[in-house]
């Protein structure tokens, strides 16, 4: 077998010696590794990416791999690891490969990304994967990564990286000049439209998209040619959404433009902002500057300004002294997303609900401990106090109970309990935020006794999570640990823990029954078609008397990536089961990622928007959804007809079991598994 060297490689300047040595190093590097048998492989691989990290880091790296991409491909590089398959990687872990401290990570994901880069110039014809389809894979990747073209390296990555960090940037340079600019903008608007239609509660990452977007658009040397399309309204939305902000003069110019406005004039920008606002789900920092200065120019205004409906407009009158407060104390050019979540509260109502008024009140007058305050000011910086930072994230999550994400942490489990909390027990998620910023302390009670989350030992987490929505920033720790103590509490009975801890942690509203289709001790499947039967009659309307979900339930799924290979489990919430807009009837569900949109394999693609979706929700067809639950909780007292749900319709959930996560969990003929202890997952 013979290395595919180039013939010529324009890419190696005449007169830069380093690098000619170099890439004569990796050749032969790669010379090696190609005549060496399968199992000594491993052997000969370190010293070719310790070369090729050497090559990449230096001017023109990049473009002289590309051009020897097919020869380490071939040599094996990939062998053996996730990137073999590159028909099934996904764009989005791209990022944490990138951002990994280990070198032959980053290099071979740089390599990974210069080999789909040569099969999209249709200079490599790959087995596996098509131009067309490398080429839309890189743009999707250059489009989550577009802070590698323009931002220099972190804090964070200088720490955890060190010069390491200039191998991401000299790659995305190199893709960003061969593939060229137009293509990464277009697939950037429809990603940021993508995660804007779930209304995130997190829209920082989004934001710095959107800024990435209008950098492009000032910038003279950046030919977009007819690309950017639907920039504008996002870009508008940020940095001037109305006639008197248009052209981005600052917060001081617009103050003083407002002091000389009529009334006239006034409702002209409510209707704008409130039009913007509510059309992207991002809020302008010129907003509040206009909520601030209309609280002296009567509601009607005001509730123009918020944009909102009948429903939001009467509760803003009921509880107008309320609405004022939470303005002044919370709504800043520094935390404008409150403005959204208070309009998103009003619209809900929830302030009717007795104790909540003056739970608000409580939480406008909150003392935060030390502990907290250094949190928030660690995670956010110090432009405004950690008290009204809480009360922007008090006020999203009241507003977007189904924005609430996890970020990169094992704490599903958390994320779901304060969005359930959120979207079916306001007070008591008001409750807890007090108990955990002002006490550093949350007490739960697991069958009469008091856990203490104080007392706790660890939780689920390894370390404590700072990318979170401030809600969740001081509340998940207390969370996690009373959660892994609630599991503690349940070693040593038969069974999965989740059958006791899910209705204690959640709420009384989990279902009391509980079903589970895996057997822990062998990790099989276990009674499989009495498990969906189950589901089916106490879900599906038309097998459970046509009843509606009442409350909110705990739910398990098994995570499967777009090859339907099992990744884990994961905890979800199941919000409601009807027909869609084509009348398929579908599970909508709360998944406490802050992207929700997945692919799972096997033609199951997850939906966030266009199938009946309200903001925040995911969806599958049932039969797809039932396909990848594992534990669900259920009224016993309620439950439907089993005998009616056909064999057929079962058979076609189990089929795709068998093709995805239960591939290699199928029980011998005849074995009987008794239902055991799960997985920690849900």
């Amino acid at each position: 077998m013979t290395t595919h060297r180039p013939t010529h490689d324009t890419s190696e300047p005449a007169g830069d010696d380093k690098l000619a040595g170099l890439l004569a190093k990796l050749d032969d590097a790669t010379t090696l590794l190609t005549e060496s048998r399968d199992f000594a492989k491993p052997g000969k691989l370190p010293r070719v990416l310790d070369t090729a990290r050497r090559v990449l880091l230096q001017e023109g790296g990049a473009a002289a791999v590309e051009a020897r991409a097919r020869a380490l491909e071939e040599a094996g590089v990939f062998l053996g690891s996730d990137w073999e398959t590159p028909q099934y990687l996904v764009p989005s872990l791209t990022t944490h490969a990138l951002k990994s401290p280990d070198p032959n990570t980053v290099v071979i994901e740089a390599l990974s990304e210069l080999r789909l880069l040569a099969v999209a110039k249709g200079e490599y014809l790959h087995p596996l994967v098509s131009a067309e389809q490398a080429h839309h894979y890189l743009t999707q990747v250059m489009a989550l990564n577009l802070w590698l073209l323009f931002g220099a390296p972190s804090e964070a990555e200088r720490e955890t990286q060190g010069r390491l960090a200039q191998i991401p940037r000299h790659l995305f340079r190199h893709l960003a000049e061969r593939i060229g600019y137009e293509h990464i903008i277009d697939k950037l608007i429809e990603e940021i439209w993508r995660i804007l239609q779930q209304r995130p509660i997190q829209v920082e990452p989004v934001k710095q998209m959107i800024t990435q977007i209008a950098i492009c658009q000032a910038n003279p040397a950046i030919d977009l040619g007819t690309s950017g399309q639907g920039a504008d309204r996002l870009v508008s939305s940020l940095f001037g959404p109305t006639l008197a902000c248009r052209e981005d003069p600052g917060l001081e110019v617009y103050r003083e433009r407002l002091s000389s406005m009529d009334s006239a004039a006034l409702q002209g920008e409510a209707t704008g902002f409130a039009r913007a606002m509510h059309d992207t789900g991002l809020v302008s920092p010129y907003h509040p500057v206009l909520l601030r200065h209309l609280l002296d120019h009567g509601d009607h205004l005001l509730a123009e300004a918020l944009g909102l409906s009948s429903t939001g407009r009467d509760c803003l009158l009921c509880y107008r002294e309320l609405v004022h407060a939470l303005i002044r104390g919370g709504v800043h050019p520094a935390t404008p997303q409150a403005a959204y979540g208070l309009a998103l509260m009003l619209e809900r109502g929830i302030l009717y609900q007795p104790p909540v008024a003056p739970a608000m009140w409580r939480q406008l007058g909150l003392s935060l401990s030390e502990w907290s305050q250094a949190r928030l000011n660690l995670a956010y910086g110090e432009a405004i106090s950690p008290r009204a930072r809480l009360l922007e994230g008090v006020l999203c999550m009241l507003g977007q109970p189904l924005g609430v994400g996890q970020g990169n942490n094992p704490t599903c489990q958390s994320a779901r309990a304060l969005s359930m909390w959120a979207y079916n027990d306001p007070d008591y998620l008001l409750q807890m935020v007090a108990w955990a910023a002002r006490d550093d302390e949350i007490i739960m009670h697991f069958e009469g006794m008091p856990l203490s989350s104080m007392a706790s030992l660890s939780g689920v987490a390894q370390t404590l999570p700072i990318d979170l929505d401030p809600v969740s920033l001081i509340v998940v720790p207390h969370l996690d640990r009373i959660y892994a103590e609630m599991g503690r509490r349940c070693i040593g009975r038969e069974g999965d823990p989740h059958r006791w801890v899910n209705p204690e942690f959640h709420g009384w509203w989990s279902g009391r029954g509980f079903r589970i289709n895996v057997d822990v001790a062998t990790g099989q499947l276990h009674e499989l078609d009495t498990f969906l039967r189950h589901f089916y009659a106490s879900y599906h309307p038309y097998y459970n008397g046509n009843q509606p979900l009442i409350h909110p339930q705990p739910a398990g799924i098994a995570v499967t990536d777009s090859a339907a290979r099992f990744i884990g489990w994961h905890a979800i919430t199941v919000l409601r089961v009807s027909l869609d807009p084509n009348d398929v009837m579908r599970v909508y569900f709360f998944n406490p990622n802050n992207d929700s949109g997945q692919d799972w394999g096997d033609g199951i693609k997850v939906s966030t928007a266009g199938k009946g979706e309200r903001f925040g929700e995911s969806s599958l067809p049932f039969e797809q959804f039932a396909s990848r639950l594992y534990i669900f909780h259920y009224d016993p007292l309620e439950r439907g007809e089993l005998a009616q749900i056909t064999q057929e319709e079962l058979d076609r959930v189990t089929g795709h079991v068998h093709r995805s996560w239960g591939a290699d969990r199928i029980p011998p003929t005849g074995l009987q598994a008794d239902a055991g202890q799960e997985p920690n997952g849900n």
